[in-house]
């Protein structure tokens, strides 16, 4: 039976409990705070709108239920989680059930993404933000119009410079032979043959010019007096000139032991070109100053300042057919070949070609006149002397073709380019047998690798 106290208290106590036993403390409760059992945030700054669950519908079918729990096992907590016993596993249409959308309701934070002016998607498919594409040259790293890196001697040896490396292929058995390696300090920036075939001079990046004997591959004599790269040289029967960015022009002779017998002042930038005549009695050099200069075995000063290119002048090419007929050829900004009397300095005509001229070369077998070209159409012209006209164009290298040189029988032209390949081309006919020009390959070997 309740006892009063019980009763009066509104309790239901255990039998043998008294209600003094029992003890209630009023919590006083402050005006200024509230007190409840659980926190609930406040959703409205949780942007939990961004979480979105993909929806997926129970299967209808029997067994379905089992079906859509392993498949939520299996998105929770990874295939281990599966089970196994099902013959024909289920897939979700996407690889996580819960995924980071982007809020595009607008900036609430300084840091907010269309503050900073990009966007970033988070998904577990990509837990770092992507990186931009990396940009990759289109270009080859060597390149360099100014570098003379192709001759091809009179013995039918084709030597090719390549980096701190030069060459020798033999025509004749197609054998590649090392000649020298400069070393990671130096580079090779030009080479030329004698006109006998049987010693090879090389022009280095560091201002150095060093004589091989190409039989024996054998350095003979290293030469220096220039400030920096070596990038043009020429011989003719006993002189060889070398042209530098350092806007000199030095004469060397093998006979004696100092470096240099002459020294030629006349560009104001970088000596690109240089060729001896046929009689060996003018040099002509043109320079990264538009300019071309014609000197003489008799004074240190260019008997003749050829102002009329606008462009760097690193084609040059003598006439064999006609005493004191030269042929230059201009840059980008010129594209030009102008023919001169050196004579009296008289310009005699020009073409324009529409691209940039490298090289040129005078065919020995017929007054022909081939050109290579660079920007913007890469292409190899041969041209008609006196009437200019076209011969042929042709086509193959993918970049400016840089580099020009011409078999010992006049038959045959060697050209090198920015997309690393020699190709060789027959082009000129016989000294007894003309022919039509054919853009074939030499002995198959149209395209070399020159990697």
């Amino acid at each position: 039976m309740e006892s009063p106290q019980a009763k009066k208290s509104g309790l239901n106590l255990p039998a043998g409990m008294s209600g003094t036993s029992l003890r209630l403390d009023t919590i006083s409760k402050s005006s200024s705070s509230t007190c409840s059992d659980r926190f609930i945030p406040c959703r409205s700054s949780s942007r939990l709108h961004t979480f979105g669950l993909i929806e997926k519908p129970s299967p209808a079918k029997e067994g379905g239920n089992e079906a859509y729990s392993r498949l939520l096992k299996s998105e929770l907590f990874g295939s281990d989680f599966a089970s196994p016993s099902s013959s024909s596993p289920m897939t979700s249409p996407s690889k996580n059930m819960l995924r980071f959308k982007t809020d595009h309701s607008g900036p609430s934070s300084p840091f907010s993404p269309s503050v900073l002016g990009h966007r970033i998607d988070f998904s577990s498919d990509s837990p770092t933000p992507p990186k931009p594409p990396r940009k990759v040259p289109k270009t080859p790293h060597k390149d360099d119009f100014y570098l003379n890196l192709v001759d091809w001697s009179s013995q039918n040896v084709l030597a090719v410079a390549l980096g701190t490396c030069v060459y020798l292929w033999s025509a004749s058995n197609s054998k590649v032979t090392k000649l020298c390696d400069l070393g990671p300090h130096d580079g090779v920036c030009s080479v030329q043959w004698t006109r006998e075939g049987s010693f090879i001079s090389i022009g280095t990046n560091l201002g150095q010019v060093q004589i091989w004997d190409g039989s024996r591959c054998k350095k003979v004599r290293t030469m220096g007096g220039h400030q920096i790269r070596t990038g043009v040289l020429a011989w003719n029967s006993r002189i060889l000139a070398s042209g530098s960015r350092d806007r000199n022009i030095l004469q060397h002779d093998m006979r004696v032991p100092s470096d240099f017998i002459g020294k030629l002042v006349g560009h104001k930038s970088e000596v690109c070109g240089l060729k001896w005549s046929c009689d060996d009695r003018e040099l002509a050099s043109g320079g990264n100053d538009n300019q071309l200069l014609v000197w003489n075995q008799h004074s240190q000063q260019p008997a003749l300042r050829l102002t009329e290119h606008t462009a760097a002048v690193k084609a040059i090419a003598w006439s064999p057919h006609q005493s004191g007929l030269l042929a230059s050829g201009g840059g980008t900004a010129d594209r030009c070949i102008r023919f001169w009397n050196t004579t009296n300095g008289h310009q005699l005509n020009f073409v324009d070609t529409g691209s940039q001229v490298c090289n040129l070369g005078w065919s020995k077998n017929v007054n022909e006149i081939v050109s290579t070209h660079g920007y913007s159409q890469n292409q190899i012209m041969v041209w008609k002397y006196p009437s200019l006209a076209k011969v042929a164009t042709l086509t193959g290298h993918s970049m400016r073709v840089l580099y020009l040189a011409m078999s010992p029988d006049g038959q045959t032209i060697v050209t090198g380019a920015g997309d690393e390949t020699l190709r060789f081309w027959n082009i000129f006919p016989s000294m007894k047998t003309p022919a039509p020009v054919k853009d074939t390959a030499l002995w198959s070997l149209g395209r070399t690798q020159i990697r």
